[in-house]
């Protein structure tokens, strides 16, 4: 009995899928094709450039090196690499991907999928602290950043691990009637279980959320303030977004596991829903800058520092890029909690 990777390099692997899944094996290269693929990497730029703006704002500034921002940056990260996958799935669609060895295939959607459970767990991350932040009103000093930074770390490792189970095996090479037809060498079987246990997540955040809610709107104590209000507007917004973003391809993959092959038109046009969902990595940094004066001032620094030198250059005088900046917005005043007795200064509440 052969090796079930044996075919991992076959070159006619994906071809021999696709062949049996997909009503039209090779779509026309037309010049609106062409027009919607140029449109998509210019959106993916984006994307990679919004979200590196950010990493590099909460890397460089120690005020955004808190509990709440450290999870935003995670979430951004998230996004960066879900528009560099999205943009290597679209130069390697079309014609290319038949032209792709298995392993290749695997390796392109699987870093979409490892985006996704980490933006997933992001948003559970994200969560979880502002219950605890809420709820409990625990200080974690500047020794436990390294707890904060492991999580982090735990939310990757599992990523990572849920994105390549199909490249471990968990694939129907060599079982096309369990193949998906959105993904045509990922088993069916596969699909349910990523998109129940993202829905799953999803409904615990809600509840999460629903929970702090019913807490800071019925307290009379310290943690019933605007601030507080605003900062769990803000990262609700996130999760509305999320959710808006992702539910219709949610749909379509559900279906997907429960339609026969050739049996739903809908299937075929599923990139235009992954296409919609991708404008959720492109909304969260404007998100967080739109909501954060501070946060939006560090991200745009770099292109006023540039404008700076350019007027240096033609003898302007310097500009005042570089000053300290100060607290100012509603997400900064959310992330600190009133003085209370368990708040001590140079600890971050979360």
């Amino acid at each position: 009995m052969g090796s079930p990777y044996e075919d991992y390099l076959n070159p006619d692997k994906v071809f021999e899928h696709y062949n049996f899944t997909k009503e039209t094996l090779v779509t026309p290269d037309t010049s609106s094709r062409q027009a919607f693929s140029v449109f998509i990497v210019l959106v993916c730029c984006a994307i990679i450039l919004e979200n590196l703006l950010v990493l590099v704002a909460v890397a460089r500034n120690s005020k955004f090196h808190s509990a709440m921002y450290l999870f935003l940056g995670n979430l951004a990260a998230s996004d960066l690499l879900a528009g560099v996958a999205f943009m290597a799935n679209t130069l390697l669609s079309g014609p290319r991907t038949l032209q792709l060895t298995p392993v290749f295939w695997f390796a392109r959607e699987g870093s979409a999928f490892i985006a996704l459970s980490a933006s997933v767990f992001s948003l559970l991350a994200i969560a979880i602290e502002r219950h605890v932040a809420i709820t409990k009103v625990k200080v974690y000093g500047s020794d436990k950043s390294f707890r904060m930074l492991l999580l982090i770390g735990a939310c990757w490792v599992i990523s990572v691990a849920l994105g390549g189970l199909p490249i471990l095996g968990w694939n129907c090479l060599g079982h096309l009637d369990a193949c998906s037809t959105v993904l045509p060498l990922y088993a069916k079987s596969y699909v349910l279980f990523v998109v129940t246990v993202f829905t799953a997540i999803l409904l615990a955040i809600v509840a999460l959320y629903v929970r702090i809610y019913c807490v800071v709107r019925s307290s009379h104590a310290e943690v019933a303030v605007p601030h507080t209000l605003a900062l769990l507007k803000t990262v609700t917004i996130v999760l509305g977004v999320f959710i808006v973003c992702w539910l219709p391809a949610f749909i379509v993959l559900l279906l997907d596991t429960s339609c026969p092959v050739r049996a739903c038109p809908i299937l075929y046009k599923a990139h235009y829903f992954f296409f919609f969902a991708m404008f959720n990595s492109l909304l969260n940094p404007v998100i967080y800058t739109w909501r954060s004066r501070d946060l939006r001032r560090e991200v745009f620094r770099p292109l006023c520092c540039w404008e700076q030198r350019a007027q240096q250059a033609r003898g302007g005088t310097p500009g005042r890029c570089l000053l300290p900046l100060r607290s100012s917005s509603s997400l900064e005043r959310g992330t600190q909690m009133p003085t209370s007795p368990t708040f001590m200064e140079g600890n971050t509440v979360v």
